[in-house]
């Protein structure tokens, strides 16, 4: 009897990791994919829509096309995983069996637990970027607040890659003395990373962005337009940018197989679950104190396809464990990127920023549809 693989969620991880493991034991094991719209996303391109850089149907392929012949996809919505039965209740009423689950379902942004923000613009859904550069298009003048309502949150650097795309932009326009631009951090520097952040502080100084730390969010005022913090500051704007507060997905708190906040305790170097052997959770959707983004869902699934293909083959788990590894680009601007590696061991190394990381960048974001979800990338 063939072992049943199950994957929740059809982002760069569960795609890759399906794919990988299709590709080494496709007719040993089989295997599901469970995604809610069938429609892949390619995240990282919203900034570019939200300044005007790119078009919204760029970022957008079927689930199908992007999956080896061997993998059966069902586009339905995952509400709850019963771990002592093996099996996963979905919306339709269907249910699936698995020996092995693979829970790469991302995260989800809840810009509703912030007081008054709903009318607050984001970039973190393609609808929110796709709102925010209508806005921009109307905009003349006057203050944007770029701020912080959380963390963790996907892809640490964003905002600041915001406001240097957004200085451009308005550069282009002719209205960016008619503007100013602030940047609020709920720490004492601009992002998570604090190597980076001393890179990159000094360019927002440059480039007449005002950066505030300790401005932890506490409410918004739409009708003021103001938003005030934790420790008492009040800020107006003209126009809100928003990064919402994160949280795991509803499947897994409806599960109890996350904390409080939804995301999926594993062991940081296996990636399984803490209370289930056969479980294991990749991407955003871990409690891993790391960076949620793409390029970790991709080394984390390498990782953990690794270990389902030699079980399947009958081997001995494969002495590779997922060391950390991180590597991921960050717009400064005016043409110009730097980049962001770490590991476990090793701290983050950024690079003086230059024309030839926006170029890599930019080719990576063009490319990404035939290589990474595809396994073409080491």
């Amino acid at each position: 009897m063939r072992n049943d693989v199950v994957i929740l969620g059809g982002g760069v991880g569960g795609t890759l990791l399906a794919n990988l493991v299709a590709k080494e034991v496709g007719e040993q094991v089989r295997i599901t994919l469970v995604d809610s719209t069938g429609i892949h996303v390619y995240q990282p391109g919203f900034l570019y829509v939200a300044v005007g850089q790119e078009k919204p149907s760029a970022l957008k392929r079927a689930e199908a096309r992007l999956l080896r012949r061997e993998i059966h996809l069902v586009v339905d919505c995952a509400t709850f995983v019963d771990p002592a039965a093996k099996k996963v209740v979905l919306k339709s009423g269907h249910t699936l069996r698995y020996d092995e689950l693979v829970i790469a379902t991302g995260s989800r942004t809840v810009m509703a637990e912030v007081p008054g923000a709903m009318g607050a613009h984001d970039f973190y859904t393609l609808e929110g970027a796709i709102r925010l550069h209508k806005s921009l298009e109307g905009f003349e003048g006057g203050t944007i607040v770029i701020d912080v309502a959380g963390i963790p949150y996907k892809c640490p650097p964003a905002p600041v890659e915001f406001a240097f795309l957004l200085d451009d932009y308005l550069r282009a326009r002719g209205i960016r003395e008619k503007t100013q631009v602030k940047l609020l951090s709920p720490l004492n520097r601009a992002f998570t990373i604090e190597a980076t952040s001393k890179l990159v502080q000094p360019i927002l100084a440059e480039r007449d962005i005002e950066l505030t730390g300790f401005f932890n969010v506490e409410s918004v005022d739409p009708i003021a337009k103001t938003v005030t913090s934790m420790e008492g500051e009040t800020v107006e704007y003209d126009l809100l940018v928003l990064v919402p507060p994160h949280r795991g997905q509803k499947v897994i708190e409806d599960s109890r197989l996350g904390d409080e906040r939804g995301w999926v305790p594993v062991d940081k170097n296996t990636l399984k679950h803490a209370a289930f052997d056969n479980i294991w959770a990749i991407g955003d959707a871990t409690s891993i104190p790391i960076s949620k983004s793409g390029s970790v869902a991709h080394y984390e699934a390498n990782v953990v396809a690794a270990e389902i293909v030699a079980a399947a083959k009958g081997e001995a788990p494969p002495l590779h464990v997922y060391d950390g590894k991180v590597m991921c680009f960050l717009e400064t601007g005016q043409g110009r990127a730097t980049t962001i590696s770490f590991d476990y061991d090793h701290p983050p190394v950024s690079p003086t920023p230059a024309r030839r990381w926006h170029w890599a960048k930019a080719l990576f974001n063009k490319t990404y549809w035939h290589t990474v979800p595809l396994g073409r990338l080491p």
